[in-house]
């Protein structure tokens, strides 16, 4: 792992300007979550209201981001991203003066419905920067890490200057990040396209085909890493160590952090589709040995585990990213790019919702099977599909192979007298080939023009053998 391999990315024209407007906004949402919790709470007073305010905030902002990327793709980055920050960024700071629970309500649902998508932003924007120099897959991981570090720096912020600050914060931030963001984008961004046209063969006239497999895995990984998260309260509680949850969190960033970057600073030569199989599978097996240790290890022995499966976290969601970048026409890069984010959080809520009736039913191995069990189940769908059609080919039988060209007899084996036959064998042969070289009777001379018989032919008015022989056809 080199970081000068990370200072060449940030050296091409226009990468660092957008990377750095790119993150301020970004750590607005690291902030947002923790700050939203503790206003509301001092508002109401009241749990309830709380888990109410996030969990509509959360689904009206997963929900529509798909919505808001398409936006941009159609309308373009300077017209839509202002449109949406400046009124999320308002209706922040809405939140910190209102008190009542309809009021917060509307207003959460409302900053759900506007927040920008200044990730898919970035990420379409670095490929039309990056990807003609072959860097796109090490930004994306760079874009991994640095996503995994704002969320885990934002919750610090808020923590010191409290829930309102917070929101204030959180505000300030996603506005200053994304009119920067806005102004360092095209007036209307067209993405280069690759050499070789491949790309344009498979996007099928500009719509969204082949995202179904980046998505699925994002959906599986947000799940497992749901799941995960729980999972991990639980095991501390059961052993009395509940301090030790914070290792256990820090275990797994740090090793999303190391993967991530040693993904980046390797150039590939597997397809893409081919290694992102490969780590949601490793991944899946990683998190079940990591249920393993909790049956049979101490926490140092899980946190080694949790930090083994934080190795294949940022460059799985990477190359999830990469593949639908590749497989997303340019006008619709930001979009496929919100799709791979929306079934990462989707599958985060929905992994972190049912890990809690498992864990108090089952045991904890099993239950960390069952979180990575979508991943491996990803995974193996690819090779199982590829399988089956070899299977019904073989089946339906290979055609009857006709004979080709090489099949026929070779010239070498046809009797070539011109170099090897005496002037009197040629003669004797002249006599075995005359019958079949007669004319057509339409085509044949009259009796008195007809040529004396083959047996006397004066020897140096004969024709060669090879210009009575028939000639081989041409291969």
């Amino acid at each position: 792992m080199s970081s000068s391999s990370y200072r060449a990315l940030l050296r091409i024209p226009g990468a660092a300007p957008v990377f750095a407007a790119a993150l301020v906004g970004r750590l607005s949402y690291g902030t947002v979550s923790l700050a939203l919790v503790l206003t509301v709470r001092h508002s109401t007073g009241s749990y309830t209201a709380v888990g109410a305010v996030l969990a509509l905030f959360g689904l009206t902002c997963a929900a529509l981001a798909p919505v808001r990327a398409a936006l941009i793709d159609r309308h373009g980055v300077r017209r839509v991203l202002p449109a949406l920050s400046l009124p999320y960024g308002g209706l922040l700071l809405a939140l910190t003066l209102v008190r009542g629970e309809p009021a917060l309500l509307a207003l959460a649902a409302a900053a759900g419905a506007c927040a920008p998508p200044l990730g898919p932003v970035l990420r379409a924007r670095w490929s039309e920067l990056l990807g003609p120099h072959g860097l796109l897959e090490r930004a994306f991981s760079l874009d991994a890490v640095a996503e995994e570090l704002l969320y885990v720096s934002g919750p610090l912020l808020v923590g010191l200057i409290g829930g309102a600050p917070g929101l204030v914060l959180s505000a300030v931030l996603v506005i200053v990040g994304a009119l920067a963001l806005a102004r360092l984008a095209p007036a209307r961004v067209t993405a280069a396209e690759p050499p070789g046209g491949a790309r344009t063969a498979r996007r099928g006239g500009g719509r969204l085909r082949g995202i179904g497999r980046p998505v699925a895995v994002a959906w599986a990984l947000g799940l497992a890493l749901g799941g995960l998260s729980l999972l991990l309260v639980v095991a501390v509680g059961a052993r009395g160590q509940a301090g030790a949850l914070a290792w256990l969190e820090a275990a797994l960033a740090a090793g999303s952090a190391v993967g991530g970057l040693a993904h980046g600073a390797v150039r590939w030569q597997r397809p893409v589709a081919t290694r992102l199989t490969a780590t949601a599978a490793g991944l899946g097996g990683l998190l079940t040995l990591a249920g393993v240790a909790v049956g049979l290890g101490g926490l140092l022995a899980l946190a080694m585990a949790v930090a083994a499966v934080g190795l294949l976290v940022s460059p799985t969601l990477a190359t999830a990213y990469v593949l639908a970048d590749e497989r997303a026409a340019a006008e619709h890069r930001t979009r496929a790019g919100s799709w791979v984010n929306t079934a990462f959080n989707a599958g985060s809520a929905l992994g972190t919702a049912a890990a809690g009736p498992l864990a108090g039913r089952w045991p904890l191995p099993l239950c960390f099977a069952c979180a990575a069990a979508p991943l491996v189940l990803v995974a193996l769908t690819p090779a199982w599909r590829g399988r089956r059609a070899a299977q019904r080919a073989a089946e339906q039988g290979a055609p009857t192979e006709q004979p080709t060209p090489t099949q026929q007899v070779a010239p070498a084996e046809q009797v070539e007298p011109t170099e090897q036959l005496a002037p009197s064998q040629q003669a004797a042969l002249a006599e075995q080939l005359a019958p079949s070289q007669q004319a057509a009777p339409s085509e044949q001379a009259a009796p008195t023009e007809q040529a004396a018989p083959a047996q006397q032919p004066v020897p140096t008015q004969q024709p060669t053998p090879a210009d009575e022989q028939p000639v081989p056809a041409q291969v």
